[in-house]
């Protein structure tokens, strides 16, 4: 059974038939855990299509619900990607995650294995083989989005939950790989978030890319046809393929695109 929520967006580009086996990518839209932002969403999945890669838009549970319903249905949505029941040709072993502003935080908080105290989510599956990170609320405890925390956890959250669910605390040297981009003058969620996320990838020794563009609004999604950020998603075309998961045209193509 498809969890709730999860619509497939198949790949476009089969190179060696319809059967070969494609990575795929959980997409998290924002909305700082009030909403889901459509233009996070099906979009950037069709994006991801025609790079080759199956995508997966997940609307998962956001307030009232609380923590952990979001971790628990994007969990569920990483296993059962990996699972194959869906009936797309996906390699298990190339299964990502994308997530914008909260729906960042949700992808980062995947990324670094934060628990939901469930056993059968809280498994080494759930945990993506690699991250793409846009504008993400990373930290609870530093410089955060207010209302991400708020909806997320309530009022008052206590300290040790704040800190388990800030990613940038729980990077592990088994922590995947990450692409991140994020703007300098970001009045929403600020920049600091990405740049601690990828130093602490960095001093565990993960991979990591990020670009900070000097100027943009929050929320741009895709950006086209703003200055500057508008270059992410070739940048993350070009990331992509060197860890193989897109074909050459592909990055190419999105490159040409905007």
């Amino acid at each position: 059974m498809t969890p709730p929520g999860l619509t497939a967006v198949p790949a476009r580009h089969e190179a060696g038939g319809a059967a070969e086996a494609r990575p795929a990518i959980l997409v998290l839209p924002g909305g700082g855990y009030a909403r889901q932002a459509d233009h996070e969403a099906e979009p950037v999945a069709e994006w991801l299509a025609s790079l080759g890669i199956h995508a997966f838009v997940l609307r998962y549970r956001v307030a009232p619900d609380r923590h952990p319903a979001p971790l628990e249905d994007a969990k569920g949505a990483m296993l059962h990607i990996r699972s194959g029941r869906h009936g797309l040709a996906v390699d298990p072993e190339r299964v990502g995650v994308l997530g914008f502003s909260a729906g960042g935080h949700l992808a980062a908080t995947l990324s670094t294995a934060a628990a939901t105290g469930n056993p059968e989510l809280d498994l080494p599956a759930a945990v993506p083989d690699l991250s793409v990170l846009c504008y993400p609320v990373v930290s609870l405890t530093h410089e955060t989005h207010q209302g991400s925390v708020a909806n997320l956890l309530g009022d008052a959250p206590p300290s040790d939950l704040l800190a388990a669910l800030s990613a940038e605390r729980n990077v592990t040297p088994g922590t995947p790989p990450a692409f991140l981009w994020h703007t300098a003058d970001d009045d929403a969620v600020p920049v600091s978030n990405s740049l601690n996320y990828a130093g602490a990838l960095f001093a565990a020794g993960v991979s990591a890319e990020l670009h900070v563009f000097p100027q943009g609004r929050h929320g741009l999604g895709l950006a086209a046809g703003e200055t500057g950020p508008e270059q992410w998603s070739a940048l993350c075309a070009a990331w992509l393929e060197r860890a193989g998961w897109t074909e050459t045209r592909a990055g190419a193509a999105a490159a040409t695109s905007n």
